[in-house]
């Protein structure tokens, strides 16, 4: 397949609303149930080792309107739980036989609440992933809620799932980790090769499709954007982050790449980045599990850093192995754990001498010129300055 074909579908499976490749996949075989998941990190091995679809639920995005799902959130949140709500309402979601909400903050927590009471009959799970990450108290901890999601999982599709499902997929899900790392380096050596309004489409479509499926689509784009013959730009490279739940609407990105910005790291979509390593396929799965999450996970706003001196340190070590010039800190508005976490980020990063900017969005954002201006005239300063 060529990049424009590969690109294409992507950009088509993130727009449909109606998930018709999922509804597709479950209608090939009876037995086949689809279970969505929420940002900003799922274990994807747990579902698929029962037998099921995990589907990725990242809102409605800038195609669709929120007419009801106001009814049943305050205006001053994020817009994420608004279109969740508004796809369920709408039936978008009626063949989602399982929903798994992971603790990103008090707004998708409270979300599985209303879930459970607006929907009944969906097996709606809240993931509460632990906080402490002593090996002896998280590592515990989630091991015990790894338990949990098994056993609900065997209720939902009454069958049950062994260790050896769980080894099976974990293997399917570290050799799609492998190739999504790859997909990340071959963007930070060569970003002309790679856009990152291409490798956004193609990480978020992963989340909505069958991981072999899509293991096979990473190495088909590999392939086909290293062929491609595209110019190389005068371009700054820049880092993004702040945007690891709620995710932009596809045309912010081309509007920082339009502005003369090559984005070599960002923090889009990160459930199949979340672990930054293989997990271990010997012993016990939900231990390897848990173990890989507590010492091998990225850092991100929805993690408690105990230390404040080491703060920001992930971000800072991020931006020197990609090699960016400068940050764009781009967050959703009133994305709580974001906006804390955006002056002691920031701190760290004029500390390391690494020039930044910050601004918000919503999933719906309409006017990109100002974003567009703001970040062409960060990528001059750097030109003329640093």
């Amino acid at each position: 397949m060529s990049v424009a074909d590969i690109v294409s579908r992507c950009e088509r499976m993130i727009e449909d609303l109606d998930f018709n490749y999922a509804r597709k996949w479950k209608a090939a075989k009876p037995s086949r149930k689809v279970v969505g998941f929420l940002p900003v990190y799922a274990p994807l091995e747990m579902i698929h080792a029962a037998g099921c679809l995990p589907l990725g639920i990242f809102g409605g995005g800038d195609q669709m309107e929120v007419i009801h799902g106001d009814a049943y959130y305050q205006s001053y949140i994020c817009r994420i739980p608004r279109s969740t709500i508004e796809l369920g309402v709408t039936n978008r979601l009626d063949f989602v036989e399982g929903m798994i909400f992971p603790f990103v903050c008090d707004v998708i927590r409270n979300l599985s609440g209303i879930w459970k009471m607006m929907f009944p009959n969906v097996w709606t799970k809240f993931f509460d992933t632990p906080q402490n990450f002593d090996a002896s108290l998280g590592g515990t901890y989630y091991t015990q809620e790894l338990v949990e999601l098994r056993e609900g999982l065997e209720h939902l599709t009454g069958r049950t799932i062994s260790d050896d499902d769980i080894r099976n997929s974990i293997r399917l899900y570290n050799e799609n980790r492998r190739l999504v790392r790859e997909v990340y380096a071959f963007r930070a050596n060569q970003p002309w090769l790679a856009p990152t309004s291409e490798v956004y489409l193609l990480m978020r479509a992963g989340l909505m499709m069958d991981v072999e499926e899509h293991n096979q689509m990473l190495r088909d784009y590999i392939t086909a954007a290293a062929a491609e013959d595209r110019p190389k730009r005068d371009n700054v490279r820049v880092a993004i982050f702040g945007s690891f739940c709620e995710q932009p609407p596809l045309n912010l990105i081309k509007s920082i790449e339009m502005a003369g910005c090559y984005v070599v790291d960002d923090d889009y979509a990160l459930v199949n980045r979340f672990l930054m390593v293989d997990v271990l396929t010997e012993g016990d799965p939900l231990k390897a599990l848990a173990t890989t999450y507590i010492e091998n996970s990225v850092e991100t706003s929805c993690k408690y850093v105990p230390d404040g001196k080491v703060k920001g340190k992930f971000h800072v070590d991020a931006v020197k192995a990609c090699g960016a010039e400068g940050v764009i800190y781009a967050t959703p508005s009133f994305c709580d754990p974001a906006l804390l976490d955006r002056p002691m980020v920031c701190h760290a990063l004029t500390e390391a001498g690494i020039p930044y900017i910050a601004f918000k969005y919503a999933e719906n954002s309409g006017q990109m010129q100002p974003i567009r201006e703001q970040a062409g005239t960060f990528a001059d300063s750097i030109k003329l300055w640093s």
